[in-house]
Protein backbone atom coordinates (compact mmCIF):
# COMPACT_ATOMS: atom_id res chain seq x y z
CA UNK A 1 0.00 0.00 0.00
CA UNK A 2 1.87 3.18 -0.81
CA UNK A 3 1.45 5.94 1.43
CA UNK A 4 1.69 9.62 0.56
CA UNK A 5 2.00 12.42 3.64
CA UNK A 6 0.52 15.45 2.85
CA UNK A 7 -0.72 18.50 4.75
CA UNK A 8 -3.26 21.65 5.14
CA UNK A 9 -1.53 25.17 4.82
CA UNK A 10 -2.31 28.20 5.02
CA UNK A 11 -6.09 28.10 5.16
CA UNK A 12 -8.71 26.66 6.61
CA UNK A 13 -8.97 22.90 8.43
CA UNK A 14 -6.55 23.28 11.25
CA UNK A 15 -3.43 21.41 12.56
CA UNK A 16 -3.85 18.23 11.18
CA UNK A 17 -1.59 15.55 10.37
CA UNK A 18 -2.67 13.88 6.98
CA UNK A 19 -2.08 10.59 5.25
CA UNK A 20 -3.55 9.76 1.83
CA UNK A 21 -4.39 6.15 1.61
CA UNK A 22 -5.55 4.45 -1.34
CA UNK A 23 -8.55 2.70 -1.73
CA UNK A 24 -7.20 -0.51 -1.46
CA UNK A 25 -7.77 0.08 2.09
CA UNK A 26 -11.78 -0.35 2.29
CA UNK A 27 -11.16 -3.96 0.89
CA UNK A 28 -11.37 -6.53 3.65
CA UNK A 29 -13.30 -3.79 6.01
CA UNK A 30 -16.90 -5.68 5.29
CA UNK A 31 -15.87 -7.96 9.15
CA UNK A 32 -15.38 -4.86 10.86
CA UNK A 33 -18.73 -3.25 10.12
CA UNK A 34 -20.79 -6.48 9.98
CA UNK A 35 -22.51 -5.08 13.47
CA UNK A 36 -23.50 -1.90 11.67
CA UNK A 37 -25.38 -3.61 9.13
CA UNK A 38 -29.61 -4.53 10.92
CA UNK A 39 -28.63 -0.98 11.86
CA UNK A 40 -29.10 -0.38 8.08
CA UNK A 41 -32.34 -1.33 7.89
CA UNK A 42 -33.74 2.43 9.39
CA UNK A 43 -31.40 3.76 6.83
CA UNK A 44 -33.27 2.34 4.11
CA UNK A 45 -36.61 2.62 5.57
CA UNK A 46 -35.80 6.79 6.01
CA UNK A 47 -34.30 6.76 2.34
CA UNK A 48 -37.45 4.90 1.03
CA UNK A 49 -40.01 7.61 2.96
CA UNK A 50 -38.13 10.70 1.92
CA UNK A 51 -37.96 9.57 -1.90
CA UNK A 52 -41.14 8.65 -1.73
CA UNK A 53 -42.84 11.47 0.48
CA UNK A 54 -40.81 14.48 0.18
CA UNK A 55 -42.58 17.40 -0.94
CA UNK A 56 -39.76 18.04 -3.74
CA UNK A 57 -37.21 15.63 -5.85
CA UNK A 58 -34.31 15.05 -4.06
CA UNK A 59 -31.37 13.21 -5.79
CA UNK A 60 -30.22 9.86 -4.36
CA UNK A 61 -26.20 11.08 -4.55
CA UNK A 62 -27.42 13.97 -2.34
CA UNK A 63 -29.84 12.16 0.29
CA UNK A 64 -26.67 9.41 0.33
CA UNK A 65 -23.89 12.10 0.93
CA UNK A 66 -25.88 14.08 3.49
CA UNK A 67 -25.60 10.95 5.40
CA UNK A 68 -22.50 10.31 5.15
CA UNK A 69 -21.88 14.39 6.82
CA UNK A 70 -23.81 13.65 8.99
CA UNK A 71 -21.72 10.39 10.34
CA UNK A 72 -18.97 11.59 10.26
CA UNK A 73 -19.76 14.70 11.51
CA UNK A 74 -20.76 13.02 15.22
CA UNK A 75 -17.35 11.53 15.21
CA UNK A 76 -14.94 14.51 16.29
CA UNK A 77 -14.33 17.88 15.17
CA UNK A 78 -11.04 17.15 12.83
CA UNK A 79 -12.73 14.25 10.73
CA UNK A 80 -14.87 15.30 7.56
CA UNK A 81 -16.45 13.84 4.89
CA UNK A 82 -14.96 15.95 1.34
CA UNK A 83 -17.02 16.08 -1.45
CA UNK A 84 -15.23 16.43 -4.90
CA UNK A 85 -14.66 20.27 -4.50
CA UNK A 86 -14.14 19.98 -1.09
CA UNK A 87 -10.97 17.31 -1.69
CA UNK A 88 -9.62 19.20 -4.76
CA UNK A 89 -9.57 22.52 -2.69
CA UNK A 90 -7.11 20.63 0.23
CA UNK A 91 -5.22 19.77 -2.22
CA UNK A 92 -4.63 23.10 -4.06
CA UNK A 93 -4.07 23.78 -0.28
CA UNK A 94 -1.33 21.75 0.16
CA UNK A 95 0.50 22.11 -3.29
CA UNK A 96 0.07 25.70 -4.24
CA UNK A 97 -0.80 29.43 -3.57
CA UNK A 98 -4.22 30.58 -3.51
CA UNK A 99 -6.53 33.51 -2.18
CA UNK A 100 -7.22 33.59 1.46
CA UNK A 101 -6.82 34.93 4.24
CA UNK A 102 -4.37 32.79 6.46
CA UNK A 103 -5.92 31.51 9.09
CA UNK A 104 -5.92 27.94 10.35
CA UNK A 105 -10.18 26.87 11.80
CA UNK A 106 -11.77 24.16 13.41
CA UNK A 107 -14.81 23.30 15.27
CA UNK A 108 -14.77 23.87 18.96
CA UNK A 109 -17.85 23.65 21.21
CA UNK A 110 -20.36 23.35 17.74
CA UNK A 111 -18.92 27.08 16.61
CA UNK A 112 -16.55 28.19 13.70
CA UNK A 113 -12.72 28.50 15.83
CA UNK A 114 -9.62 30.27 15.01
CA UNK A 115 -6.77 27.75 15.62
CA UNK A 116 -3.94 30.27 14.71
CA UNK A 117 -3.54 33.42 12.21
CA UNK A 118 -0.60 32.39 10.24
CA UNK A 119 2.52 34.78 10.70
CA UNK A 120 2.50 37.65 7.36
CA UNK A 121 -1.11 37.22 6.27
CA UNK A 122 -3.81 39.24 5.88
CA UNK A 123 -5.50 37.54 9.14
CA UNK A 124 -2.44 38.10 11.39
CA UNK A 125 -2.07 41.74 10.20
CA UNK A 126 -5.85 42.44 11.26
CA UNK A 127 -5.23 41.17 14.30
CA UNK A 128 -6.93 38.23 14.56
CA UNK A 129 -6.41 35.75 17.39
CA UNK A 130 -6.22 32.32 18.32
CA UNK A 131 -9.55 31.09 19.95
CA UNK A 132 -11.04 34.13 18.32
CA UNK A 133 -15.03 32.39 17.32
CA UNK A 134 -16.16 33.22 14.12
CA UNK A 135 -19.66 33.31 14.00
CA UNK A 136 -21.03 35.18 10.81
CA UNK A 137 -18.56 35.55 7.13
CA UNK A 138 -19.99 38.56 5.43
CA UNK A 139 -23.13 38.41 7.34
CA UNK A 140 -24.28 34.64 6.77
CA UNK A 141 -24.41 32.78 9.86
CA UNK A 142 -21.47 30.23 10.27
CA UNK A 143 -24.05 28.03 12.88
CA UNK A 144 -24.31 24.47 11.07
CA UNK A 145 -22.13 26.02 8.47
CA UNK A 146 -19.37 22.91 7.11
CA UNK A 147 -15.51 23.52 7.19
CA UNK A 148 -15.70 22.95 3.49
CA UNK A 149 -18.49 25.76 3.18
CA UNK A 150 -16.55 28.16 5.49
CA UNK A 151 -13.95 27.60 3.16
CA UNK A 152 -15.43 28.63 0.10
CA UNK A 153 -16.91 31.94 1.96
CA UNK A 154 -13.30 32.74 2.73
CA UNK A 155 -11.16 32.15 0.11
CA UNK A 156 -11.33 34.05 -2.86
CA UNK A 157 -9.33 36.44 -5.84
CA UNK A 158 -6.51 38.17 -4.70
CA UNK A 159 -7.51 41.95 -3.71
CA UNK A 160 -11.14 40.94 -2.90
CA UNK A 161 -12.66 41.60 0.60
CA UNK A 162 -14.40 39.80 3.09
CA UNK A 163 -15.66 40.83 6.38
CA UNK A 164 -15.45 38.14 9.19
CA UNK A 165 -17.48 38.78 12.50
CA UNK A 166 -15.66 37.31 15.55
CA UNK A 167 -16.47 36.71 18.94
CA UNK A 168 -13.75 36.77 21.80
CA UNK A 169 -13.69 36.38 25.49
CA UNK A 170 -14.59 39.04 27.41
CA UNK A 171 -16.07 41.10 24.52
CA UNK A 172 -19.09 42.07 24.95
CA UNK A 173 -20.73 42.07 21.48
CA UNK A 174 -19.52 40.80 18.12
CA UNK A 175 -16.80 42.99 16.35
CA UNK A 176 -16.72 43.13 12.72
CA UNK A 177 -13.27 42.75 10.62
CA UNK A 178 -12.40 43.77 7.15
CA UNK A 179 -9.90 41.61 5.85
CA UNK A 180 -7.99 41.91 1.97
CA UNK A 181 -7.74 38.89 0.72
CA UNK A 182 -4.20 37.95 -0.79
CA UNK A 183 -2.38 35.14 -1.98
CA UNK A 184 -1.21 32.77 0.72
CA UNK A 185 2.29 31.17 0.33
CA UNK A 186 4.03 30.52 3.31
CA UNK A 187 7.61 30.54 3.86
CA UNK A 188 8.02 27.61 6.61
CA UNK A 189 11.83 28.83 8.27
CA UNK A 190 13.47 32.52 9.01
CA UNK A 191 16.63 32.49 10.60
CA UNK A 192 18.87 35.20 12.05
CA UNK A 193 21.48 36.18 14.61
CA UNK A 194 20.01 38.14 17.57
CA UNK A 195 23.50 38.74 18.84
CA UNK A 196 26.88 36.98 17.90
CA UNK A 197 26.88 33.38 18.68
CA UNK A 198 23.37 33.35 19.48
CA UNK A 199 20.50 32.24 16.77
CA UNK A 200 16.73 32.36 16.61
CA UNK A 201 15.09 29.89 13.90
CA UNK A 202 11.32 30.82 13.52
CA UNK A 203 9.29 28.03 12.28
CA UNK A 204 6.22 28.87 10.85
CA UNK A 205 4.76 25.41 10.13
CA UNK A 206 5.81 22.13 8.91
CA UNK A 207 6.24 21.80 5.79
CA UNK A 208 7.63 19.34 3.18
CA UNK A 209 11.13 20.89 3.35
CA UNK A 210 10.74 22.71 7.06
CA UNK A 211 13.82 20.12 8.43
CA UNK A 212 15.94 20.94 5.66
CA UNK A 213 15.61 24.34 5.72
CA UNK A 214 16.42 24.34 8.95
CA UNK A 215 19.62 22.34 8.73
CA UNK A 216 20.63 24.70 6.22
CA UNK A 217 20.04 28.28 8.55
CA UNK A 218 21.91 26.03 11.05
CA UNK A 219 25.20 25.42 8.94
CA UNK A 220 25.01 28.96 8.02
CA UNK A 221 25.08 30.23 11.44
CA UNK A 222 28.01 28.18 12.58
CA UNK A 223 29.14 27.24 16.17
CA UNK A 224 26.63 28.32 18.47
CA UNK A 225 26.48 29.80 22.09
CA UNK A 226 22.86 28.90 22.14
CA UNK A 227 19.75 28.88 19.93
CA UNK A 228 16.58 29.40 20.35
CA UNK A 229 13.55 27.66 18.04
CA UNK A 230 10.31 29.63 17.81
CA UNK A 231 7.21 27.70 17.08
CA UNK A 232 5.04 30.56 18.18
CA UNK A 233 1.81 30.66 16.24
CA UNK A 234 3.17 27.38 14.39
CA UNK A 235 -0.69 25.40 13.91
CA UNK A 236 1.27 22.02 12.73
CA UNK A 237 1.49 20.47 9.44
CA UNK A 238 3.79 17.06 8.31
CA UNK A 239 4.50 14.10 10.77
CA UNK A 240 7.10 13.47 9.15
CA UNK A 241 8.64 17.32 9.48
CA UNK A 242 8.21 17.28 12.84
CA UNK A 243 9.75 13.71 13.39
CA UNK A 244 12.83 14.68 11.66
CA UNK A 245 12.89 18.82 13.29
CA UNK A 246 12.85 16.95 16.17
CA UNK A 247 15.96 14.64 15.14
CA UNK A 248 18.11 17.35 14.08
CA UNK A 249 18.41 17.97 17.82
CA UNK A 250 18.50 14.80 19.42
CA UNK A 251 20.95 11.61 19.60
CA UNK A 252 19.06 8.95 20.61
CA UNK A 253 15.67 8.58 22.50
CA UNK A 254 11.91 8.61 21.62
CA UNK A 255 10.53 11.16 19.80
CA UNK A 256 7.05 10.67 19.61
CA UNK A 257 4.50 7.89 19.17
CA UNK A 258 1.14 7.43 17.64
CA UNK A 259 -1.23 4.57 18.78
CA UNK A 260 -4.69 3.47 16.88
CA UNK A 261 -6.72 0.66 16.50
CA UNK A 262 -5.45 -0.57 13.46
CA UNK A 263 -1.60 -2.03 13.75
CA UNK A 264 -0.82 0.30 10.92
CA UNK A 265 -1.48 3.07 13.26
CA UNK A 266 0.64 2.06 16.38
CA UNK A 267 4.65 3.79 15.35
CA UNK A 268 7.43 4.72 17.24
CA UNK A 269 9.70 7.45 15.54
CA UNK A 270 13.18 7.08 17.24
CA UNK A 271 16.12 9.82 16.99
CA UNK A 272 19.55 9.37 15.18
CA UNK A 273 22.74 10.22 16.36
CA UNK A 274 24.29 11.38 12.61
CA UNK A 275 23.54 14.96 11.39
CA UNK A 276 22.42 16.27 15.17
CA UNK A 277 23.35 19.67 15.83
CA UNK A 278 24.28 19.62 19.97
CA UNK A 279 26.61 21.18 22.18
CA UNK A 280 25.09 24.22 22.53
CA UNK A 281 21.93 24.94 24.78
CA UNK A 282 18.13 25.38 23.43
CA UNK A 283 15.01 27.06 23.89
CA UNK A 284 11.79 26.54 22.67
CA UNK A 285 9.13 29.19 22.63
CA UNK A 286 5.78 28.03 22.11
CA UNK A 287 1.79 30.16 22.88
CA UNK A 288 -1.60 28.87 22.61
CA UNK A 289 -1.09 29.27 18.92
CA UNK A 290 1.26 26.12 18.89
CA UNK A 291 -0.33 23.49 17.44
CA UNK A 292 -0.18 19.52 16.35
CA UNK A 293 3.51 19.27 14.84
CA UNK A 294 4.91 21.92 16.75
CA UNK A 295 3.31 20.28 20.12
CA UNK A 296 5.84 17.09 19.26
CA UNK A 297 8.46 18.96 18.56
CA UNK A 298 8.10 21.31 22.12
CA UNK A 299 7.39 17.78 23.58
CA UNK A 300 10.52 15.46 22.61
CA UNK A 301 12.66 18.34 23.53
CA UNK A 302 11.18 19.29 26.51
CA UNK A 303 11.02 15.20 27.31
CA UNK A 304 14.72 14.36 26.42
CA UNK A 305 15.67 17.47 28.53
CA UNK A 306 17.48 19.16 25.35
CA UNK A 307 15.36 22.28 25.36
CA UNK A 308 14.21 24.20 27.80
CA UNK A 309 10.17 25.79 26.84
CA UNK A 310 9.14 29.11 27.58
CA UNK A 311 6.04 31.10 27.07
CA UNK A 312 2.44 29.82 27.85
CA UNK A 313 0.33 26.82 27.34
CA UNK A 314 -0.01 25.53 23.77
CA UNK A 315 -3.21 24.82 21.87
CA UNK A 316 -3.33 20.86 22.77
CA UNK A 317 -3.73 18.75 19.31
CA UNK A 318 -2.78 15.32 19.63
CA UNK A 319 -4.23 13.33 16.89
CA UNK A 320 -3.67 12.04 13.47
CA UNK A 321 -5.45 12.03 10.45
CA UNK A 322 -5.80 9.99 7.71
CA UNK A 323 -6.95 11.34 3.87
CA UNK A 324 -9.17 8.19 2.29
CA UNK A 325 -10.10 8.95 -1.06
CA UNK A 326 -13.17 7.53 -2.57
CA UNK A 327 -14.03 6.32 -5.53
CA UNK A 328 -16.09 8.87 -6.95
CA UNK A 329 -13.54 11.61 -6.73
CA UNK A 330 -14.33 12.61 -2.83
CA UNK A 331 -12.09 11.59 0.33
CA UNK A 332 -12.81 10.99 4.34
CA UNK A 333 -10.42 12.79 6.77
CA UNK A 334 -10.51 10.53 9.50
CA UNK A 335 -9.30 10.81 12.82
CA UNK A 336 -6.95 7.21 12.96
CA UNK A 337 -4.27 7.84 15.89
CA UNK A 338 -3.51 9.19 19.08
CA UNK A 339 -0.24 10.61 19.30
CA UNK A 340 2.03 10.38 22.71
CA UNK A 341 5.40 12.32 24.00
CA UNK A 342 8.44 10.28 25.20
CA UNK A 343 7.34 10.38 28.82
CA UNK A 344 4.08 9.02 27.58
CA UNK A 345 2.19 12.42 27.71
CA UNK A 346 -1.11 12.52 25.68
CA UNK A 347 -1.35 16.32 25.37
CA UNK A 348 -4.63 16.40 23.71
CA UNK A 349 -7.04 19.19 25.18
CA UNK A 350 -4.55 20.04 27.60
CA UNK A 351 -1.29 21.10 25.66
CA UNK A 352 2.37 21.50 26.33
CA UNK A 353 3.29 23.21 30.05
CA UNK A 354 6.19 25.49 29.16
CA UNK A 355 9.29 24.70 32.05
CA UNK A 356 9.05 28.73 32.59
CA UNK A 357 5.51 30.30 32.05
CA UNK A 358 6.26 33.25 30.63
CA UNK A 359 3.52 36.08 29.54
CA UNK A 360 4.11 38.52 26.56
CA UNK A 361 4.12 41.93 27.70
CA UNK A 362 2.80 44.15 24.86
CA UNK A 363 4.99 46.91 24.23
CA UNK A 364 5.16 49.00 21.02
CA UNK A 365 4.19 46.95 17.69
CA UNK A 366 6.45 46.97 14.91
CA UNK A 367 5.34 48.19 11.76
CA UNK A 368 2.65 46.03 10.47
CA UNK A 369 1.75 43.90 12.89
CA UNK A 370 -1.46 44.15 15.64
CA UNK A 371 -1.56 47.03 17.49
CA UNK A 372 -3.57 45.07 20.50
CA UNK A 373 -3.64 41.33 21.07
CA UNK A 374 -6.12 39.73 23.61
CA UNK A 375 -4.90 36.07 23.43
CA UNK A 376 -6.70 33.02 24.95
CA UNK A 377 -4.02 32.71 28.13
CA UNK A 378 -1.81 35.74 26.94
CA UNK A 379 -1.08 39.24 24.87
CA UNK A 380 1.54 37.73 22.28
CA UNK A 381 3.03 40.17 19.85
CA UNK A 382 4.56 38.20 16.95
CA UNK A 383 8.00 39.65 15.57
CA UNK A 384 8.94 40.18 11.92
CA UNK A 385 12.03 38.08 11.32
CA UNK A 386 14.80 39.73 8.60
CA UNK A 387 17.67 37.88 7.16
CA UNK A 388 19.57 41.06 7.74
CA UNK A 389 20.29 41.40 11.44
CA UNK A 390 23.02 43.78 10.72
CA UNK A 391 20.58 46.90 8.74
CA UNK A 392 20.15 49.97 10.86
CA UNK A 393 17.12 51.34 11.32
CA UNK A 394 16.06 55.11 11.11
CA UNK A 395 17.16 55.38 14.77
CA UNK A 396 20.23 53.41 14.32
CA UNK A 397 19.28 50.40 15.82
CA UNK A 398 19.75 46.79 14.57
CA UNK A 399 16.92 44.75 13.20
CA UNK A 400 17.20 42.74 16.14
CA UNK A 401 17.68 45.33 18.29
CA UNK A 402 14.43 46.22 17.10
CA UNK A 403 12.72 43.34 16.96
CA UNK A 404 13.72 42.35 20.56
CA UNK A 405 12.81 45.55 22.12
CA UNK A 406 9.21 44.42 20.76
CA UNK A 407 8.95 41.03 21.88
CA UNK A 408 9.25 40.30 25.62
CA UNK A 409 9.40 36.63 25.50
CA UNK A 410 11.64 36.22 22.71
CA UNK A 411 14.54 38.77 24.91
CA UNK A 412 13.85 36.41 27.83
CA UNK A 413 14.60 33.84 26.00
CA UNK A 414 18.08 35.06 24.68
CA UNK A 415 18.45 36.14 28.04
CA UNK A 416 18.43 32.76 29.03
CA UNK A 417 20.42 31.58 27.02
CA UNK A 418 22.95 34.22 27.85
CA UNK A 419 22.80 33.68 31.50
CA UNK A 420 23.33 29.53 30.69
CA UNK A 421 27.22 30.64 29.16
CA UNK A 422 27.75 32.74 32.74
CA UNK A 423 26.78 29.91 35.03
CA UNK A 424 28.76 26.97 32.76
CA UNK A 425 31.87 29.81 32.65
CA UNK A 426 31.56 29.85 36.54
CA UNK A 427 31.44 26.19 36.59
CA UNK A 428 34.23 25.60 34.93
CA UNK A 429 36.98 28.57 37.27
CA UNK A 430 34.85 26.65 39.94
Amino acid sequence: MKIHKIFILGGVIACTFLVIVGADFTRGLSADVSGIYPQLEKFTDCLGIIEKSYVEDVSPEKLVEGAIKGMVSVLDPHSAYLTKEGYKEMQISTTGSFGGLGIEIGVRDDVLTVISPIEGTPAFHAGVLPGDRIVRIDGKSTADLSLEDAVKLLRGPKGTQVVITILRDKMEKPMDMTITRAMIHIESVKAEMLEPGYGHIKVRNFQVDTADDIRSALEEMGPLKGLILDLRYNPGGLLDQAVSVSDLFLESGMIVYTDGRRPEEKTEYRAHKEGTFGGFPMIVLINGGSASAAEIVSGALQDNKRAIVVGVKSFGKASVQSIRPLSDGSALKLTVARYYTPSGRSIQATGIEPDIRVEQKMQAPAAGEPSSQTFLREEDLEDHLRPDAGQKDSEGRSRSEELLDNDYQLKYGLDLLKSWEVFHWVRKAA
